[in-house]
């Protein structure tokens, strides 16, 4: 006969036993999932090490999505050195508002006056010497993968034909033309 109420201690460790073997199935459970996940033939490379290794490496390589610019490391460095104290060079600043077809001469002008920029800390000693040297290893490193057409460059502008400006002026046109180039 069963006798209905309150349970008692014997039944309240039952439960508790049937509550661990519930828990311990779904462990079970979840394991068996995962092994015949790593046993399908699209994830058999993470059973041994080296793909683990492989696995872990390519998760953690950052994605580049088709909307990337690759420009953005060198606009964070301008805006780590626009309010530079230190930095008093005149430079030629190409227009911001150049012909499409122009673009690249404009980032290599852009470019090559980092050096000059470089050069003038590197002399100063100033504060902003590494932010300026990342700007011109990133530029040139973005500039690589481009190749410069010489029809259009003919009717491109040389670096030197451009106004020279101050410091403050060439960071400003430097950054509206990233930003330009960034939204194409």
């Amino acid at each position: 006969m069963l006798r209905m109420g309150r349970p008692t201690r014997n039944s309240a460790g039952a439960l508790s036993r049937l509550e661990s073997q519930k828990t311990h199935l779904k462990s079970i459970s979840l394991q068996y999932q995962l092994y015949t996940l790593l046993s399908s033939h699209f994830f058999c490379f993470l059973k041994n090490e080296m793909g683990l290794i492989i696995f872990f490496l390519c998760a953690s390589v950052p994605k580049t999505a088709a909307g990337h610019c690759k420009w953005a490391e060198v606009l964070k460095d301008l805006e780590q050195i626009k309010t530079s104290k230190d930095i008093d060079v005149s430079l030629y600043t190409a227009n911001t508002n150049e012909d499409e077809e122009c673009q690249e001469p404009v980032m290599r002008c852009f470019v090559l006056e980092m050096n000059v920029i470089l050069h003038e800390c590197r002399i100063k000693n100033c504060s902003k010497t590494q932010d300026v040297l990342n700007i011109w290893k990133n530029g040139n490193a973005s500039l690589e993968n481009s190749k410069l057409n010489s029809t259009t460059s003919a009717k491109c502008k040389e670096c030197e034909e451009y106004e020279e400006k101050n410091f403050t002026e060439f960071i400003q046109s430097f950054v509206k033309v990233i930003q330009r180039e960034c939204k194409h």
